[in-house]
Order: C-alpha cells, then sequence, then structure tokens
C-alpha cells in the first residue's frame, strides 16, 4: 500500500527536493541537516503521520532520525570507493509522510577532501636516452595517479634541480596531467653513464600532498637515425561494441638505418593508463593497435593512446606519436516482427485485397532508432497495408497463377532508422490453392506414327501424352479417340487407346497395298469441374514392307517359257526382246534389276538390268552356227530387304530372217500367242491396252507432222538402232542427211521393201547413194504417209522390222 500511494503521489506532482553535502571520511553521528525543519515540517506532527524512508533508497551510510528529522553520518563514507574518479558523487534517498501521503527527495554530494596522495606505479624510474640526443628531446615519463578528483587530483610534476633537463608538464583532454622529461644539454656518456633525480608529483589539496620516485636516466651509445611516425597525431573513429581483434589503425613508422637499427618495436608508452592497455593491443612488430577488451560509448567517448616506436639496435631512440579515438555509439537493438494471425493457404482466384496475415512491430530504441519503416522482400504478389500504429496486414496485390507458383516465401522486414540502421525480417508460407483453369495440351498438336504393314494386330504403335499444369483431380487426364470412319469402318476398328497412359495399339494387320494412311483425333479429358479437353490430330502413315515378289508380264510363253527369234545376221547390240515384270510394293521394294541366270554360258547376249532390254554382245555368225537354240533363263529380283524375285525362260532362236522367225513353227506362234493371252491376268491387259493406246497417239501425231511436208525428203540415219519411225528417230538423234529421190528410186525401195506399210528393205546402193551399185549393202526404212510414200535411207546393215 505505501508503495502505491508514493506512486500515486508522484503522479499528482506531490514531490519536493532538498539537497545537502557531507564531506567524505566524516565520523560516525556526523550532523548533516534537519530534514523536517529544512522542509518546514511540524516536528511534533512527525511521529503521528508516520514520517519515515522509502526503504528502497536506504543507503548504509547515512542515516534518518525519524523522530526529530535529522541526518546524520551513519558509516564513514570513502568517496573514492563509491564514485571512482567521478567528478560528481551524489547519493539520493527519498522520505514521506502518510496522512495525507508527502513524498520528499533527499540528494547528499559527497565532497572530496584530499586524503590520497599522488603515486607513481612504480619507485624506480628508468629513462634510457642516447647521447646523440639533441636538446629539445622529450620523453614522456610514468604518470603518477591520484585517487582525489577536482582540486585536490594531481596538479603539477617536479624533478631535481639540474643542468640536463628539466619538465614539462600537459594537460590531456580529460584532465588529466603528465610530465615530458625535455633535454636541454647534450649528454656525454663518457662522462656520466646515469643521472638520479627525484621525481615528485604535487596535487592542488589544501596543504598539498606529494609522491616521489627515483628517476633514473641512463645514456646510451647514439644510434644515428630514429624512427619517424608520418604524422605526430593520429585521429580515428571506431564503433563502439566493436570485436576484439577489429583493426583501429595501421601504424607506419619508418628508420633509414639498415638491419637490427632500422627494424623498428611499437609499444605505448609508459604514461598511458592502465585501462587503455586494457581495452586496446599493439602489435610489436607491425605497428597494429587492434580492439582487445569492451569498447563502451557510455563509458568514454575518446581515448588516448600514445605510442612509441623504437628500432633494435643498439641505443635506439624512441619516436612518439599520439592516436586519439573517438567512439561512436551505434544503434543497439533492433526491431522485432510478431504475427498474430496467419492463412494457410489461398485460393489462386482470390480477389486482390485478400487478407493473408496480421502482424505487428515494435522496437526498443527511442528517437530515430525507435522510427521503423516496414517492407515486403522481393517481388511477390503481395503488399503491406497499414491498420493502426504499429500493425500492418500483408494483402494479396493482383491475381495469383498457381501453375507459375504454387508457394510464396514472404519476407517483411523491419529496419529502424538509426546509424547505422538496424533491421529484423521474419518468412511465412503462402500456400496457393489450385484451380481447374488449365485444359490438358498435347505436346503435339499434329502426331506422325508410322507402322510398317503386316503388323501383329493389337501391337503398340505410338503413345500421345498431354499434359496439364494443374494438380490433383484437375490434373487427371483420360485419353480417348473420336469416332469417325476411315474405308466405311469405325475407326475403333483399326486402333484403340489406353484411356490412362495414351498408348495406341494397332488392333489389326494393315496392308500397305490396300491402306496407305489413315487420320483420326485423339481427345484429353482432365477430371476437374468443369471439365476441360483439348484435342490433338494422328496421322497414321503405312509403312510398306518387301512382301511382294516382282510379277513376270511379258514376253509370254506356254509353260512359263516364251520363244523369239534372231536373224543369224543380227549384229552386236540387237534388241531381242524387251522383258516386262511389275511389283506391287513401292519405293525400293519394287525397283527392279533384271540379269541372266543361266543359258549365256558363251557370253552371247547381254542384258540391261534396268530397262530390262536383251540384246545381242556380239556378233551371229552368218554360216550355221552350232547353237540353234538359246534357252535363257531370266531373273526379275527387287531391291527390298530382303529381295524377292521371279524368273522364266526365254528361248531365243536363230533364223535366217525375221520372216522366218516369224513365219515358221505351223502356226505355232499364232497358237502360243493365244495361249500367252489366256495366261495373262487382267491387270496385264490394261497394261497392254495402255501401251498399245499411247503408241498410237504417237503414230497419229506423226503421220499429222509427215503430211505437211511438201517434198519428198529421204532422211539417212546413221546408227543402227534408228529404224522404227526412221524420219523421228533420225531428226531426234541430229544425225538427218536429206537426199532429193526420184519417182523411180521411190518405187524401188517399195518393192525391195515389199511391205505396204512401214517395213525395212535391203537394197543394192552405191557409196554415193545412187540406186543399182553392190558396192554396199544399204539399208532404207520406208514409211507410208497417205498418199505420198517417204522412203528413208539408212547406213545400218540390219534393221529391226516392227511386228505388223
Amino acid at each position: 500500500m505505501i508503495v502505491l500511494f508514493i506512486a500515486l503521489c508522484i503522479a499528482d506532482g506531490v514531490l519536493a527536493q532538498i539537497r545537502y553535502s557531507v564531506p567524505e571520511e566524516a565520523d560516525h553521528g556526523t550532523l548533516v541537516g534537519n530534514i523536517a525543519e529544512d522542509l518546514g515540517l511540524d516536528l511534533t506532527k512527525l511521529s503521528s503521520r508516520r514520517f519515515q524512508v522509502v526503504p528502497s533508497s536506504r543507503t548504509p551510510y547515512l542515516g534518518v532520525n525519524v523522530e526529530n528529522g535529522v541526518l546524520f553520518v551513519n558509516e564513514k563514507i570513502d568517496r573514492e570507493q563509491i564514485c571512482k574518479q567521478s567528478a560528481s558523487c551524489l547519493l539520493n534517498m527519498e522520505v514521506f509522510l502518510e496522512n495525507p501521503l508527502e513524498l520528499f527527495r533527499v540528494e547528499i554530494e559527497v565532497v572530496d577532501i584530499n586524503d590520497n596522495p599522488p603515486s607513481f606505479p612504480e619507485t624506480d624510474i628508468t629513462v634510457e636516452i642516447s647521447e646523440s640526443a639533441t636538446p629539445g628531446t622529450r620523453f614522456p615519463l610514468e604518470s603518477a595517479f591520484d585517487q582525489d578528483v577536482g582540486t585536490n587530483s594531481l596538479r603539477t610534476y617536479d624533478i631535481t634541480t639540474n643542468n640536463y633537463f628539466y619538465l614539462d608538464v600537459q594537460t590531456q583532454t580529460d584532465g588529466n596531467k603528465f610530465a615530458e622529461l625535455v633535454l636541454e644539454k647534450p649528454l656525454d656518456r663518457e662522462q656520466q653513464a646515469a643521472h638520479r633525480y627525484v621525481l615528485t608529483a604535487v596535487d592542488g589539496g589544501q596543504p598539498p600532498r606529494t609522491g616521489t620516485a627515483l628517476l633514473v636516466v641512463k645514456v646510451l651509445d647514439s644510434n644515428d637515425n630514429v624512427p619517424v611516425f608520418e604524422q605526430p597525431v593520429y585521429a580515428v573513429t571506431l564503433s563502439e561494441n566493436a570485436p576484439s581483434g577489429t583493426l583501429v589503425i595501421q601504424l607506419n613508422a619508418t628508420d633509414m638505418d639498415e638491419g637490427l637499427n632500422g627494424e623498428i618495436a611499437y609499444s605505448f608508452s609508459n604514461h598511458i593508463s592502465n585501462r587503455v592497455k586494457e581495452i586496446f593491443s599493439i602489435d610489436q612488430r607491425a605497428g597494429r593497435i587492434k580492439v582487445r577488451g569492451e569498447v563502451d560509448f557510455e563509458e568514454s567517448s575518446l581515448y588516448q593512446i600514445f605510442v612509441q616506436a623504437k628500432d633494435m639496435g643498439p641505443n635506439a631512440v624512441p619516436a612518439h606519436c599520439k592516436v586519439l579515438v573517438t567512439v561512436i555509439d551505434v544503434n543497439d537493438n533492433a526491431p522485432e516482427i510478431t504475427f498474430s494471425t496467419v492463412t494457410e493457404s489461398v485460393s489462386e482466384n482470390a480477389a486482390p485485397g485478400t487478407v493473408i496475415a496480421l502482424l505487428s512491430v515494435t522496437d526498443l530504441d527511442a528517437g530515430e532508432n525507435g522510427q521503423i519503416n516496414v517492407e515486403i522482400l522481393g517481388e511477390v504478389p503481395f503488399k503491406l497495408k497499414s491498420s493502426f500504429r504499429n500493425y500492418y496486414t500483408i494483402v494479396t496485390d493482383g491475381l495469383l497463377n498457381r501453375e507459375l507458383a504454387d508457394s510464396y516465401s514472404v519476407t517483411v522486414v523491419a529496419r529502424d532508422k538509426g546509424s547505422p540502421s538496424l533491421a529484423t525480417s521474419k518468412s511465412i508460407k503462402v500456400q496457393v490453392a489450385d484451380e481447374n483453369d488449365n485444359a490438358p495440351t498435347f505436346k503435339q498438336a499434329i502426331y506422325g506414327v508410322y507402322v510398317t504393314e503386316n503388323n501383329v494386330p493389337g501391337a503398340y504403335i505410338h503413345a500421345v501424352t498431354a499434359l496439364d499444369p494443374d494438380i490433383g483431380q484437375n490434373a487427371l487426364i483420360s485419353y480417348s479417340i473420336l469416332e469417325c470412319e476411315i474405308q466405311g469402318m469405325s475407326v475403333k476398328t483399326y486402333v484403340s487407346i489406353n484411356e490412362e497412359t495414351g498408348y495406341l495399339y494397332a488392333l489389326r494387320s494393315f496392308d500397305y497395298e490396300q491402306l496407305k494412311d489413315f487420320t483420326f483425333v485423339v481427345q484429353a479429358k482432365d477430371s476437374g469441374t468443369p471439365e476441360l479437353v483439348t484435342n490433338a490430330t494422328v496421322n497414321v502413315i503405312i509403312v510398306d514392307q518387301n512382301d511382294n515378289a516382282p510379277l513376270w508380264l511379258a514376253p509370254m510363253g506356254k509353260n512359263g517359257t516364251a520363244k523369239e527369234p534372231l536373224p543369224r545376221s543380227a549384229e552386236p547390240g540387237y534388241l531381242v526382246t524387251r522383258i516386262v515384270a511389275m511389283d506391287a510394293d513401292d519405293g525400293e521394294n519394287a525397283r527392279l534389276s533384271y540379269s541372266i541366270q543361266r543359258g549365256n554360258e558363251n557370253g552371247m547376249f547381254r542384258m540391261d538390268w534396268r530397262t530390262g532390254e536383251l540384246r545381242t554382245a556380239r556378233r551371229v555368225s552368218a554360216k550355221r552356227h552350232h547353237h540353234q537354240l538359246y534357252d535363257l533363263v531370266i531373273e526379275v529380283r527387287d531391291h527390298g530387304q530382303p529381295p524377292l524375285s521371279c524368273s522364266a525362260s526365254i528361248l531365243v532362236m536363230l533364223v535366217d530372217s525375221v520372216a522366218e522367225g516369224r513365219g515358221t513353227g505351223d502356226g505355232r506362234g499364232t497358237a502360243r500367242a493365244k495361249e500367252s493371252s489366256l495366261d495373262l491376268r487382267r491387270i496385264l491387259i490394261i497394261a497392254l491396252v495402255s501401251v498399245s493406246f499411247i503408241f498410237l497417239l504417237v503414230m497419229i501425231v506423226l503421220a499429222v507432222r509427215c503430211q505437211k511436208e511438201k517434198k519428198l525428203n529421204i532422211y539417212t540415219c546413221l546408227t543402227s538402232d534408228c529404224c522404227l519411225g526412221c524420219s523421228f528417230c533420225c531428226a531426234r538423234q541430229g544425225r538427218v542427211h536429206k537426199k532429193k529421190l526420184s519417182k523411180s528410186d521411190i518405187m524401188l525401195v517399195q518393192s525391195a521393201a515389199n511391205i505396204t506399210g512401214t517395213g525395212t528393205a535391203q537394197v543394192p546402193v552405191e557409196e554415193s547413194g545412187s540406186f543399182g551399185s553392190h558396192h554396199q549393202n544399204q539399208n532404207y526404212c520406208y514409211q507410208e504417209h497417205g498418199e505420198q510414200s517417204q522412203p528413208m535411207w539408212s547406213h545400218s546393215h540390219m534393221l529391226h522390222r516392227p511386228a505388223a
């Protein structure tokens, strides 16, 4: 209850203050003052109003008589023990009265007395000075320490009167004084190696007190060069709470000497305080000053570090510099972030402004160090919205898309305005719930599927794949084939599909010769609500196999053997016959090669493997040949893998003339043709009719062209292969010679040819081209064009006469 009343009184402003001072070391019972009288209180009512001291403010050094209000010394006060070196030493006490409640604050200043003399850390102080030191050289001495403060603290130093030195007393920025020994006259080590003086420290008390130490100056042999700092005073800044090992400054002193005389060792000067040595350290070899202890701005904002650099040579003379370290205050407390509520997940269709989380931000610092800026880190579809004071909400800032990002890590950063600024961050995980907003997508809009014919029914042929960026049921895809017809039948009798995997299977064996390709549509449907679908086109191309052997078409003969005549006068290259075959396959499987397998042991014939033309390879002897018949076996082979082939027998008969070969046999040629025609299939009939029709068209065109010619010309063909339509052939080969014939010449050619249409005749003619000479046998191509006949003159010895 007492504490409560005191608080109420403070809140109502019922508070008075009185101040006293008491010298330290005062004896027990020494009167300090009468609180009641000085406050104007009625002494007779002190007891009834319960005059007393607040328990929390009681001090063992002072006591109060609650009966009369007297404040007295209860225990001897040692100011140096209580307040150290602080310039002001105060003891506080609160007293109060009840009924009514009155609170009074009593402040007692402990006054320092000169009860401590100055003292040196060591009773003997040794200073080594080279004999080469010049007058004016300064040597800092160890400082004395006086526990008193103010006027009772250390005031000055003194030294025994001498001819070589005097003292220069200097005051630091913190008020402390130190002495420097100044050389006034050059030293001579040979005359006097050591000087002894009494060093006295005097304080400012009344009466003053002193402390002494023996100062021994050792004169050293000279070292020509002394280290030199770049500057006498260095100023640096250092943040408080700098970690141990932090580099404060890198000192660099130079010495022009070599060897040990040029090697420099760094150290703190003798008069540096022990506290500085506790906070900082110096690297003896490198000259780096580093943080050793705790740097606290509240303890001291400035440190003075005195450093000396001394070479390693004999009689080294140290160089001195001062480092002023200014401590910068730092922002010690970082902001704190507290999340009150957090939404676990949000739909990707959530409207902008949907609340995700509620948070508060606080900072224990004050002023600019307590002012906070809050932001969301990174580019995320969320923003902060201030609610009130230090409360914020995180809301959606735009539309979400789970397919682009299924979750977000939202990091909130709170940063104060201190220098340097401190920041705190906290993150929350926000999951984005899926909606069925994406239809399945096929990897290809059109699939090309190649299936080799004669496949096994039910075999796997291809796989179609659709992807759905949704998840769960929204991404569960089923496949189906849309109904359509292929050659009048449902596509589902040709192929099937696995609803889960999209694998396509052939339901029948395909035949390239019946069906080369077909197309159908595959549909992919997800299981979301509503269902979304996508279609893809599948083009099935049937790949040909070499499953059809070549088919022999012509020439055809009875029992598979065709008979062909060969004139004995045939020249090399004479066309015996042309083999006609076909293959129902395609591509390389239908490309045919022709070869003689048997019956050409003496090399009489040669076969063009590409066109199927059977020709003589050498001249047929005009004499009766011991071979009257050549039984040739011709093979037709395709280029498939593996190749397929067919073969047939051709019986080549030697005859004296083509007419004889065609007319012999007692009608067997006609019978053979009839029998052969009966064996041809329907496709052979169609092929022959087509060839005949084309040939007829060509002949009509040639007839029309020849009718337009007004003059009778004879065309000379210079090769043996040009007599089927001589004018056309010779003109095409570019070997045409025109010679005008008389009417008797034309009649001679016609009678020699013994034909009424187109034929070949052999008549004697001179080399010059006139008729009647037997110098050389000349062959003539004769072709009748309407009313006017045009003989053709060729140098071939024997020309093929086309069948009538």
